[in-house]
């Protein structure tokens, strides 16, 4: 089997891709690993990729579909199938993922989607704090230190927040990325595969519908 698990920074998908990973047999391919990889073994590819991340610039799309493409070649996954993760991110990419599988006589079994409100991300992504002493990290709502102000780790009170966690951050990279992904999903949607699950829900209640899309 062959899906797409996607969803916005802070809606879950991390904890769900590791249950998946757990209890199916495909392959778990994140597109961070993808780079690193081929940035590793200093392959064509890589190099070339590395050569835009170190001028600080995003990796274009034929060079990121093409690194995807070479991924999805290999013996491991064309046994088990995949589950990517964090790609396609672009129409473009989606539709280079389709022609790609498309050569390779395979396709996109499910698309799966974690739907969680923009609010409710927001909250999840904003609540954020860090020990300044020794880098603990802690969220205000879902997992605060054992007693207020003090950090667990050091006992330190001194904690701060990154820029990219405070709320009006946080609320424009939201707001971006949701206006990005719209086209992708609608492109799935057309294609009747889409399948929209609701984050909000508890994590063991989320995974109960995945493993109902992919079958027990």
């Amino acid at each position: 089997m062959n899906i797409l698990l996607m969803g916005l920074p802070g809606a879950g998908k991390g904890t769900q891709s590791e249950h998946i990973s757990t209890d199916y047999s495909m392959v778990h391919i994140a597109t961070g690993d993808i780079f690193r990889e081929a940035i590793k073994n200093e392959t064509k590819l890589g190099l070339k990729a590395k050569s835009y991340t170190d001028a600080g610039n995003l990796v274009p799309d034929d060079v990121t579909n093409n690194l995807v493409r070479e991924r999805l070649s290999q013996s491991d996954v064309q046994a088990d199938g995949f589950m990517l993760d964090g790609y396609p991110r672009t129409l473009q990419q989606a539709h280079a993922l389709e022609e790609n599988l498309k050569d390779m006589n395979s396709d996109i079994d499910a698309v799966i989607y974690i739907d969680v409100d923009s609010d409710v991300l927001e909250k999840r992504l904003s609540g954020r704090i860090i020990c300044r002493d020794c880098g603990a990290t802690y969220h205000k709502v879902y997992n605060p230190p054992s007693v207020d102000g003090v950090c667990d780790n050091c006992g330190s009170h001194d904690f701060y927040q990154r820029e990219d966690d405070k709320p009006e951050k946080v609320r424009h990279r939201i707001n971006l990325q949701m206006e990005s992904i719209k086209p992708i999903l609608e492109f799935y949607d057309d294609k009747n595969i889409l399948h929209r699950i609701s984050g909000e829900n508890p994590i063991e209640v989320v995974y109960r519908e995945i493993r109902n899309i992919l079958g027990e």
